[in-house]
């Protein structure tokens, strides 16, 4: 007697046509994250780093220029002839100032606002500096206290500033121009600022207030106290 079977179960063939789209979406959406988190990583990483092996290779490109009769050097950021020494930072807090304060120039060290005051000069040093990434030169500039040392460094003398504020005392817009003026007037009637009057030889440092935008600038003042022989 023959067994009569049933009919035969179909299969559905796999959807390999709708299925393979989806899967390159994803393919995509997941290279596109991890090239972000890399740029993400090189900002606050790779530039640093970077960064801080070109200071220091230019302050010894400065030192031994000082050392053979010039004062200054000139590099692919810019002309430097200044090196800043800020104790509160470390002993080996050591950060050469750029001419200028383009990118590039800020890359490489501290910028210097054109048109401002030189290192112990009447009128307002002033420099600007990243508080993060490209070096960041300033990112502890909350932990500086009034009373703080700032040491500027040339081939013929060093000049020592004290700093009159403390380093999260003033955060200003970025377009108060009014903190690189030779003596700089706060408008705000009981707001931070140098002390007023002629023939002041200050510096004071900028840099964003916040780490990741750059609305607000965070605003340092000091004022010469004493010139020493170069070392």
């Amino acid at each position: 007697m023959v067994e009569m079977l049933g009919p035969m179960p179909t299969t559905t063939p796999p959807r390999t046509g709708r299925r393979r789209p989806l899967f390159w979406v994803g393919i995509v959406l997941i290279l596109a994250g991890l090239a972000i988190l890399g740029y993400v990583v090189w900002e606050l990483y790779g530039t640093t780093y970077v960064s801080k092996e070109r200071q220091q290779k230019t302050t010894t490109r400065i030192e031994k220029a000082w050392d053979s009769g010039r004062a200054a050097v000139h590099t692919d950021a810019g002309s430097t002839s200044t090196v800043i020494e800020i104790p509160r930072f470390g002993k080996g807090y050591r950060v050469p100032v750029i001419e200028g304060t383009s990118d590039r120039a800020l890359s490489a060290g501290f910028g210097h606002f054109a048109g401002t005051a030189g290192p112990g000069e009447v009128g307002n040093f002033a420099l600007a500096g990243h508080r993060i990434t490209h070096g960041e030169p300033l990112r502890d500039l909350p932990e500086l206290r009034s009373g703080d040392k700032i040491r500027v460094l040339t081939r013929e003398k060093t000049y020592v500033y004290e700093f009159t504020s403390n380093g999260d005392d003033l955060v200003v817009p970025f377009t108060s121009g009014w903190v690189t003026d030779p003596v700089p007037d706060n408008p705000e009637r009981v707001g931070v600022e140098p002390e007023q009057g002629e023939g002041q030889r200050l510096i004071t440092l900028t840099t964003c207030s916040e780490l990741f935008h750059t609305d607000n600038r965070m605003i340092a003042f000091g004022k010469l106290v004493s010139t020493e022989p170069a070392r």
